[in-house]
């Protein structure tokens, strides 16, 4: 338990929780809207999906070294890779910087919304796009998009988890760019291989990053004197090589 858990008094952290269960909630809502429309076969969307999939391909199949990039990209954005990357990442956190409770919070994170990509496909069961001269294939189902919904977990996880550790006034908002960046071209990379539709990586990816934001609203603390979310339970650690913070220990 952190000081900040110790000195929230109750009113602080129903607060807190309320604010990840409002995350919690919309991203939900996302998931579930959209998946009823998928499982109904909605008309309007069904179409846009397929037009959207049709038109993307035959650029894709024109353009052989196009198709050789998206294939590795493909390959490079894997889950399980990014999750490799990310635990490596929680381990340097914990034992490097010694903020363990953000390291597990991470770990938790990546983890709980690997989960719950995997179990959403099984619930929807869409199935992937039909193309008549495909470019590329995949197993498993289609809603949400994995790489899509990992890779926005993973990047928003990541961006969080390093942003008190960066010096650089620049380094934050270059993470967030690098990882804008990062997420758009996985999705645009699941839609040219014709693999996923538009709507299962907009879904993969909004859901990817509600899961972390509500899991980070649940982490942070409150900080009742100034009446709103006081700084993360391992900010203190973090200083000019200063040591972490005795519970952190």
């Amino acid at each position: 338990m952190t000081s900040t858990d110790a000195e929230e008094p109750p009113q602080g952290r129903a607060r807190r929780l309320a604010r990840a269960a409002v995350y919690a909630v919309v991203t939900a809502l996302v998931l579930f809207g959209v998946g009823f429309l998928v499982r109904s076969r909605w008309d309007p969307l069904i179409a846009l999906d397929d037009a959207v999939i049709d038109a993307l391909t035959s650029v894709t199949r024109a353009h052989p070294a196009f198709l050789d990039a998206l294939i590795f990209w493909q390959e490079a954005s894997q889950p399980f890779l990014l999750h490799v990357l990310g635990t490596l990442l929680c381990l340097w956190v914990w034992l490097g910087r010694g903020m363990r409770t953000r390291a597990w919070w991470a770990f938790a994170t990546l983890m709980v919304s690997w989960a719950v990509g995997l179990g959403a496909k099984y619930v929807f069961q869409r199935a992937r796009p039909v193309v008549e001269d495909p470019v590329s294939e995949a197993p498993g189902y289609s809603f949400p998009s994995g790489h899509a919904l990992n890779s926005a977990a993973w990047t928003t996880t990541v961006v969080i988890l390093l942003w008190p550790v960066v010096r650089s006034r620049a380094a934050p908002g270059l993470m967030v760019g690098l990882g804008v960046v990062f997420v758009v071209l996985t999705a645009l990379d699941r839609n040219f291989l014709g693999v996923h539709y538009p709507s299962d990586v907009t879904v993969g990816v909004l859901t990817g990053v509600g899961l972390v934001l509500a899991s980070y609203a649940g982490y942070t603390g409150w900080n009742p004197r100034r009446h709103r979310p006081a700084p993360d339970p391992d900010l203190d650690a973090v200083g000019a090589s200063e040591p972490a913070a005795p519970e952190e220990r």
